[in-house]
């Protein structure tokens, strides 16, 4: 494969030297909500004016949004303003990330189209004020990998250290207290061939809460007993894989304990621990193009890299996506890369972030380059890199501001392998029932291998 270079991201800020403990002063602490949005973003526009300033972002569903239905897109009369393919892509590099300057002179076809930079985000009042606590009192491990302090916000909001980035990305605010999703995937062919799998998946968010049971029946990160978040995942399509299960219970601090998790194999109707879905494991239905924790971008402990805040920079990253979410699987998915033409890209701040692994860690990805936008803390585009330091695959995550929950997350998820010339699409729920991000019904019963077994059998 041709080596595609790292480009030599050279950028303004370079990651801070110290500890893993970040606390922000009072007059730092003050900024939020004054020149840095209550996320921790510059609060200013552009000078050019391109990025605008945020003003609270959206604040209400647009017209026409029926509760419950699907979402309506706030921006679907704005222009393409310019289209970025190969022929041009070195004009607009400093822009970039390395994968998406490699698929644009892989793919004659690949493209991004460029619209209006919108500062959509927005979070409820209770996350700002958690983002303000947080900023005063969270802490890490001394190693980095755990958090021992901070609940509900993103722990931190005035992040420096290169790993308080990858803990602001896992802990961001997403999908409420407890939710139920189906979603769709599919690993699609050089020619565009594809089987689709379904599935659903559903979860308490301990930390979001926060609680065990229900919201605010726990005060502080300690009664958690270590479990951010009880996740349920079962395949339903097509009928040959359906009923298999996944539960992981995943953990908030590696010094307390790893990650929990189990397996439902229908075939056996029997329960197992499942230690292997974690790190460069196999991406479960991903037929070989992603690992475990490629899902959500990035997830699980940060222990095997080492982290760097590189730099921040604008950048053309997948934004304000709606006209996406709601395309048809049969127009989505096309040869080589899903349809660029119905999703959008905008100009916007993004933090970038090299993690490494570490001296005396294994993982196929040797380096990650990680874009994340500044606003929600969100992975938005990585770059991997294999063990001979050439780039693999990239990684495609574009973010709308689901104003039915409050939330800014992506949509859906695009795994593109470079060397075979494959890609993955995953947690596309285009043409699947809405996220249910209000799951009362959901208690911590249901999530323990007794439970599963029974799930199983039904």
């Amino acid at each position: 494969m041709k080596r595609f270079a790292y480009l030599g991201l050279t950028i303004g800020l370079t990651a801070l030297a110290g500890t893993a403990v970040a606390k922000g002063g009072a007059d730092q602490i003050a900024r939020l909500g004054q020149d840095l949005t209550p996320m921790g973003s510059e609060m200013a526009g552009s000078a050019d004016g391109t990025i605008p300033a945020w003003d609270g972002g959206i604040k209400a569903p647009p017209a026409g949004y029926v509760p419950g239905q699907r979402l309506v897109d706030p921006f679907a009369s704005d222009p393409v303003k310019f289209t970025i393919t190969g022929q041009n892509v070195d004009q607009y590099a400093d822009h970039l990330s390395p994968g998406q300057i490699a698929l644009l002179k892989t793919y004659p076809t690949y493209k991004l189209n460029i619209y209006q930079s919108r500062r959509s985000c927005s979070y409820s009042q209770k996350i700002y004020d958690a983002n303000k606590r947080n900023a005063e009192i969270a802490k890490l491990t001394p190693d980095g990998n755990g958090l021992v302090e901070g609940l509900v916000g993103v722990p931190f909001p005035l992040a420096t250290e290169g790993v308080e980035f990858f803990w602001n990305h896992r802990f961001r605010p997403r999908l409420g207290f407890k939710f139920k999703r189906a979603f769709a995937l599919a690993a699609v062919t050089r020619g565009g061939d594809y089987n689709l799998v379904k599935s659903q998946d559903e979860g308490i968010l301990h930390y979001m809460g926060p609680g065990l049971r229900e919201e605010g029946d726990v005060t502080s990160l300690a009664q958690l007993d270590n479990v951010w978040i009880t996740y349920l995942s079962m395949t339903t399509a097509p009928a040959r894989i359906a009923g298999s299960i996944i539960l992981v219970r995943d953990n908030i601090s590696d010094e307390v304990g790893p990650r929990q998790a189990w397996q439902y194999n229908p075939g056996t109707r029997r329960v197992v621990r499942a230690p292997d879905l974690a790190f460069d494991n196999p991406g479960t239905n991903a037929d070989g193009l992603t690992t475990i924790d490629q899902f959500d971008m990035m997830n699980g402990s940060p222990e095997r890299y080492t982290w760097k805040l590189v730099g921040k920079k604008e950048a053309y990253i997948g934004y304000n996506a709606y006209r996406a979410n709601n395309t048809p699987y049969k127009e989505f998915l096309t040869p080589s890369h899903p349809n660029q033409d119905v999703i959008r890209y905008e100009l916007q701040r993004v933090n970038v972030i090299e993690a490494n692994v570490r001296e005396g860690a294994r993982h196929q990805y040797s380096k990650r380059v990680i874009f994340q936008d500044a606003d929600s803390w969100t992975f938005t585009n990585i770059s991997l890199y294999d063990s001979r330091g050439e780039l693999w695959r990239m990684q495609d995550g574009p973010i709308i501001n689901y104003y039915d929950a409050k939330s800014c997350n992506q949509i859906f998820e695009v795994d593109y392998d470079l060397q075979s010339g494959r890609y993955l699409a995953q947690t596309m729920n285009m043409e699947e029932t809405p996220i249910n991000f209000n799951a009362t019904e959901l208690q911590p019963e249901r999530y323990n291998p007794d439970a599963l077994r029974r799930l199983g059998t039904r």
